[in-house]
């Protein structure tokens, strides 16, 4: 039991001296006395103190004791304070019996007997305390008790991350497997059988005018692997966060034009030539390699899924903004799939179908766009096409997250 928990003491007597003969009664250590003469002055100490007794004369002018107790107990507040009620010797037992209704937990006659006051008032200060200790112990163990449920929420939470990390882990695992097989088989088979034709003294595979063909569809593959590489590696650096952005002046409607053209060739195997519009110049600062990353993969991606169908790609200014925008006619992108296409290792099931990949291209360029300061956004529906657009501050830095 705590030993330093104040006790405070109410003491109700319209007559002076009986408030200064009863606190010497029951003044002790750890106790507090303060004393009202009337019962309005008793009301306005109840409102501002927590008492652990009140002991109220019966008898005093305006309202009585037993109307004091009655409002006491019809408050919230002072409805647990225990009451004495002090009377002068020789009274009808109707007083005790008022007391009693009125919410006394005892009843004491004068003239006091001195020891039996402090006995009685002893043992209310030990409940108080008690009680107050005991509240103490209840409120600490309901405090460990919502930390300990909070823990227990914590470590599920931390258990259900784990264990989506391990299943993305062998998802991605799958996926890398998978991924690289297929040039790796291409690649393999295509050497298998030059050897087979070598062994046969069979050149007419390698005549010079069937070699550059050769070469490309090797080169293709070759590159589908350093693309798949390329990702793993910057989604690893994006996790350690060194993915290195070096900003440098850049004519964005310059690097487009280049990004397409580069692209041509690509497009007019499956579609219609790429179109484009640009102003002559849209000067800002950039990491150049980082941006033509970005819009790299957004036209590869409109190649892919845009169904054949024209592709437009603009860049504009917008105020202190860069716009960039990517726009394909395909089948187009439900609003369930908008921003679940941005995450890692996600694709939507129609991309599944019609490419490989290990669905970390949006997820890349959503976070260089962000480190420039900038933002990737989609609007698109099923049968309507894609566009994605990029916004990126022209004075754009360096940006951590």
């Amino acid at each position: 039991m705590p030993i330093d928990v104040e006790s405070k003491l109410l003491i109700v007597d319209d007559l002076p001296e009986n408030l200064l003969a009863l606190e010497a009664l029951i003044r002790g250590p750890g106790r507090s006395v303060y004393q009202a003469s009337s019962a309005e002055q008793a009301l306005a100490l109840l409102l501002e103190h927590e008492f652990a007794l009140a002991i109220l004369d019966v008898q005093m002018p305006g309202m009585n004791g037993f109307e004091l107790a009655e409002m006491m107990r019809g408050t919230e507040r002072t409805r647990q304070i225990p009451i004495i009620f002090v009377s002068a010797a020789g009274r009808e037992m109707n007083y005790a019996f008022k007391g009693y209704e009125s919410g006394a937990v005892d009843f004491l006659q004068k003239p006091l007997d001195a020891q039996m006051v402090s006995s009685k008032v002893s043992v209310f200060v030990d409940l108080y305390r008690h009680r107050k200790a005991l509240k103490h112990e209840i409120d600490a163990l309901a405090a460990s008790h919502r930390q300990q449920e909070a823990l227990v929420q914590q470590l599920q939470c931390t258990q259900r991350e784990l264990e989506r990390a391990v299943r993305m882990r062998d998802d991605f695992m799958s996926m890398v497997s998978h991924e690289l097989r297929t040039p790796l088989n291409t690649l393999f088979l295509e050497t298998q059988v030059r050897k087979l034709h070598l062994s046969r003294n069979n050149t007419a595979p390698f005549a010079p005018d069937r070699l550059p063909a050769m070469v490309e569809r090797d080169q293709r593959q070759i590159q589908n692997m350093v693309r798949l590489i390329d990702d793993m590696l910057d989604v690893t650096r994006m996790r350690s966060g060194a993915l290195s952005i070096q900003p440098g002046p850049v004519d964005l409607a310059q690097l487009a034009r280049g990004v397409v053209e580069s692209l041509a060739q690509q497009a007019e195997a499956v579609g219609p030539p790429i179109g484009f519009e640009a102003p002559a110049s849209v000067p800002g600062v950039w990491d150049e390699f980082r941006i033509e990353q970005v819009l790299t993969n957004l036209i590869t991606n409109a190649l892919r899924y845009g169904g054949g169908k024209p592709i437009e790609v603009g860049v504009r200014l917008d105020g202190d903004m860069a716009l960039m925008s990517v726009r394909d006619h395909g089948p187009g992108i439900a609003a369930a799939d908008h921003a679940r296409i941005f995450e890692q290792f996600e694709r939507t099931d129609e991309s599944r179908k019609q490419a490989a990949g290990l669905g970390l291209g949006l997820f890349i360029a959503r976070q260089i766009v962000r480190s420039h300061g900038g933002e990737i956004t989609l609007e698109s529906a099923p049968g309507e096409g894609a566009t994605f657009s990029v916004s990126l501050p022209l004075g754009a830095g360096p940006r951590s997250g």
